[in-house]
């Protein structure tokens, strides 16, 4: 019987073990932590959005780096086959807004428990506390690993599923990245992804802990457009979060710092429209001070800060302000400027991008073009996606992928 060993028991593990154990290898995986699925857990804020109920191609557009690369562990493991595993074990699951797919119970732990479950009925050797801290090679053929304590196995596949570097208390400290390198593989730099964002501006401090609904952020470069959504942003006191940012900041160039975003406080009115409704705001309330006013376009604490955010004073009556300062407010309005400082540091991000260069990996089969036997699986790869539930799935659609492919060769 063939011999498999998966490092890590995240997402992309916990699949690929299944996987290989399921085409009939024997399989150990080998857990650092005490137990499985530690980045699971708080996936989703603990209700785990386990993947997303779309098309190939329609996961593929929400894949921003390296989609392609995606197209064989997709067809071997799509969304809906992981919803169908999890219903058909106990576990099931319910669709919601924007096709995210969580277990019904909207417990990360049951995903876990689930898939958990599987790999013991299927005779997986599961060890924990057990850290990888080489991996054995032979002339260009993976041979085995060699753990923290010194004691060594063998197994003629190895596959490398050991997480990023977000979230560093699960276990993922870039173990995998080390490991590869090791194996002669380039990885690519990694940097936070779907992270909020510092800004150089001081004012969204002043608004911390507000939340802005149906607004429109859009990022260029140039003359193109790398980013334009609709939906839901947040101040915090070193900048801006909420799901719009995360997803922009997948779009940002790679040197960050000094890059400008707008932010579209009113995207359903044009800006003919919204000079029209700006003129009959203040013709009704001409002796009313603007930023007074402005709480009828506006939440209250940022109509405060509004107008000297366009160089106006807030304290005027209205029957006072210019048509030039009217303009300058409907343009502000519909083109809020904010500029990026930083990144937020990558223990805090959702995930990492950055890792394994895909180049140096079959697609078809998750194996090394470099060392023969040596998988990877999950965020260890140089691949990143947006937020509902496409990341997961990208786990554990590479992690069966590679189990499968293991265990056919082995």
């Amino acid at each position: 019987m063939a011999e498999v060993i998966v490092i890590g028991g995240g997402a992309a593990g916990m699949m690929a073990a299944l996987a290989a154990s399921g085409a009939g290898a024997r399989v150990t995986l080998l857990e650092r932590n005490e137990k499985l699925g530690r980045k699971v857990y708080i996936t989703g804020k603990g209700r785990c959005n386990v993947t997303n109920d779309c098309t190939r191609d329609e996961f593929l557009r929400e894949v921003p780096r390296n989609p392609r690369f995606l197209y064989s562990a997709l067809n071997a493991f799509p969304p809906q086959q992981m919803m169908a595993l999890l219903e058909e074990n106990g576990c099931p699951v319910v669709v919601q807004r924007g096709r995210r797919v969580f277990p019904q119970t909207e417990k990360a732990s049951d995903v876990t428990r689930t898939l958990e479950r599987i790999l013991l009925r299927q005779g997986v050797r599961i060890r924990y506390h057990s850290r990888v801290q080489s991996l054995r090679t032979e002339a260009g053929q993976v041979r085995g690993v060699v753990l923290e304590s010194g004691e060594e196995l063998d197994a003629a596949r190895v596959i490398v599923a050991t997480g990023g570097l977000s979230y560093p208390g699960t276990g993922s400290t870039g173990d995998g990245y080390r490991l590869a390198r090791e194996a002669g593989h380039t990885i690519v730099p990694q940097r936070p992804s779907l992270t909020a964002l510092e800004t150089v501006e001081s004012w969204p401090g002043k608004l911390q802990g507000l939340s802005l609904k149906n607004v429109t952020l859009t990022l260029k470069n140039g003359k193109r457009t790398l980013y334009a959504e609709l939906g839901e942003m947040l101040f915090t006191h070193f900048g801006v979060s909420g799901p719009l940012v995360l997803e922009m900041s997948c779009h940002l160039p790679e040197e960050v710092e000094g890059v400008q975003f707008l932010i579209d406080l009113k995207p359903g009115l044009d800006p003919q429209q919204l000079d029209a409704r700006l003129v009959r705001e203040m013709e009704a309330q001409s002796r009313r001070q603007l930023r007074n006013v402005m709480g009828a376009l506006l939440p209250g604490r940022l109509a405060e800060i509004f107008p000297e955010m366009c160089r106006v004073d807030g304290e005027r009556v209205c029957g006072q302000v210019t048509r030039e300062e009217r303009e300058r407010i409907g343009r502000t309005l519909k083109a809020l400027p904010l500029t990026v400082r930083a990144l937020r540091p990558i223990e805090e991000a959702i995930v990492t991008r950055g890792g394994v260069s895909v180049r140096e990996v079959t697609p078809g089969t998750m194996e090394s073009r470099l060392v023969s036997g040596l998988y990877f699986a999950g965020e260890v790869l140089d691949v990143d996606a947006h937020t509902g539930g496409y990341n997961l799935q990208i786990a554990f659609s590479t992690g069966c992928l590679a189990g499968q492919s293991a265990a056919a060769e082995a």
